[in-house]
């Protein structure tokens, strides 16, 4: 089987976010045949159909990693019950102009993860419903939502504990496997 290139946007921007942290713990978790690596959206502006036609160098950039991917996770905590404005704006980025959509037909993925006991499930499932209309293929089982997540962490404060790595681990050879159906 070949390497599948598998784009990982974390949808925080915070220097000591979880997120970025559960991110570079699934990078290093992934099972053989999936390659993760995060694809940067800090320096990516606004939004906005004025320049989308002739997009700042960032936008190209970061279109020509995802479509470059062979799949998408997202990894993202939740903001009021929703999703975070920085990945919003990644998502359209990534999706407009609909001729140029960067998601069309890739599997994709979403872990929410926070420090609540719910563990993002707003973000989840509006992070679900804004990728089914950028046309990508998003796998149902199992769900990701990581809540409390200060106690899933060692006290390095970076690695997760053995439950969630079992976890994690799980949910990665379940992604392995939805990706080679595409």
């Amino acid at each position: 089987m070949n390497t599948k290139k598998v784009a990982v946007i974390v949808g925080s921007l915070r220097k000591e976010s979880f997120n970025r942290k559960v991110a570079k713990e699934m990078i290093r978790l992934a099972p053989e045949g999936l390659e993760l690596q995060i694809v940067e959206i800090k320096d990516l502006t606004f939004f906005t159909e004025d320049i989308e036609n002739s997009p700042p160098q960032t936008w190209t950039d970061y279109k020509n990693q995802i479509q470059n991917s062979d799949a998408v996770l997202f990894v993202s905590p939740e903001y009021n019950r929703t999703i975070p404005g920085v990945l919003k704006n990644a998502m359209e980025i990534g999706g407009r102009p609909p001729k140029q959509n960067s998601w069309k037909g890739k599997p994709g993925a979403v872990v929410t993860v926070s420090p609540g006991a719910i563990g993002g499930m707003g973000s989840n499932q509006t992070i679900r419903i804004a990728a089914a209309n950028l046309h990508l293929s998003m796998m149902t089982q199992p769900e990701a939502f990581i809540g409390t997540i200060k106690d899933k962490l060692l006290e390095d404060g970076v690695t997760v504990n053995e439950k969630t790595e079992q976890f994690l681990v799980t949910f990665l050879e379940a992604f392995k496997t939805w990706i080679e159906k595409f």
